[in-house]
């Protein structure tokens, strides 16, 4: 059991807390397994008619996944450390996903990368009016990964591509929109849910608290996303930003020309082939895992992690430009042989 979290029995819920606070609750390896190690044992006890899930503090319900370990290790040469972290965190977010008990997640504050992997496979999404949720893989050399590529995939239009690609924020009521979350319910009475839930088992209290989000922006810019980034590749996508000429299309072609083209490029064609198989959770995630699993050595993950977080110079040197790239990014994404993912 990871010190970081809090696994307990409270009547008919299995409850799960993130207890890290001061580190937005990063999910570290161990924490990631201790959620799979509850879910698994909960499955099949009769006691436990539904997970909830939490986390301590106003800032994040969890903003992403613990890298500094994953940066160590990657610069020492040590790149099965990363390959291992992924291969099961992605096991963990699959059987939340395929869950047959209801899960419910309360997601405040920042919902990032690992955070929408935990949180946003619930069958029950809460949000609120602090709720920000983002992938932000393509700023640190990944592509959205944690099972958000099908997030992604299966949002209205193009909004997947945009925010894939931009790794924009969405607020609560867009997060409703986009399909990562289901319900928005003002924080101010999220505590006394969670004990109506724990004391009764009745999960119709929670669309009983739910009210109708405040405001939905990018159902305002859907048209011009769609427009724009349905768009066959990067460098068209860049050009009809550029034509666009809007403030909104600049903020957006300042995003791309920060981000790893070879991630973005990669993100397209992932985004592309999960549409064309209509895939579920296991094929975006073993698809997101063949990137993953050569980004250290072959991507641009360490330098995105050192210019993000580590030196924090907002300076990456990419391996490429925003040019043609889907060679490389088929690349990234090809088979993995013996080492493909499994379940």
């Amino acid at each position: 059991m990871s010190e970081h979290i809090h696994i307990r029995r409270e009547g008919p819920a299995g409850r799960i807390t993130l207890t890290r606070p001061k580190a937005l609750n990063a999910l570290s390896y161990e924490m990631a397994m201790a959620v799979d190690a509850a879910l698994n044992d909960w499955a099949g006890d009769p006691g436990v008619a539904f997970v909830m899930m939490d986390a301590e503090g106003e800032k994040a319900f969890c903003a992403g996944g613990d890298i500094q370990t994953l940066y160590d290790k990657g610069r020492a040469g040590d790149f099965d450390y990363g390959r291992t972290f992924w291969r099961d965190e992605y096991r963990m977010n699959a059987r939340l996903a395929e869950y047959r008990k209801p899960i419910v997640a309360f997601l405040q504050g920042f919902v990032m990368g690992g955070g929408v992997g935990l949180g946003c496979h619930a069958s029950h999404r809460i949000v609120g009016d602090s709720t920000r949720i983002a992938m932000p893989e393509c700023g640190i050399g990944l592509v959205p990964d944690v099972g958000g590529s099908l997030l992604l995939a299966r949002a209205p239009g193009r909004l997947g591509e945009y925010l894939g690609l931009t790794t924009d924020r969405m607020g609560g009521a867009d997060a409703i929109r986009a399909g990562f979350a289901d319900t928005y319910i003002p924080e101010e009475g999220w505590e006394a849910l969670k004990t109506a839930l724990v004391e009764t088992g009745d999960l119709s209290a929670i669309q009983t608290a739910a009210i109708i989000a405040p405001e939905v922006a990018l159902a305002e810019r859907q048209d011009r996303i769609d427009a724009i980034f349905g768009q066959p590749d990067l460098p068209t996508i860049v050009a009809a930003l550029e034509a666009d000429g809007s403030d909104f299309a600049l903020s957006a072609l300042k995003a791309l020309r920060r981000n790893s083209p070879i991630s973005m490029a990669a993100t397209l064609e992932l985004l592309a082939e999960l549409r064309r198989s209509a895939a579920g959770i296991r094929e975006a995630l073993r698809l997101e895992y063949r990137f993953t699993a050569r980004a250290m050595e072959h991507g641009d993950f360490l330098e995105g992690i050192r210019a993000q977080i580590i030196d924090r110079d907002r300076n990456p040197q990419w391996k490429h430009r925003l040019e043609s790239l889907r060679p490389e990014a088929e690349a990234m994404l090809a088979p993995l042989g013996q080492d493909e993912l499994a379940f």
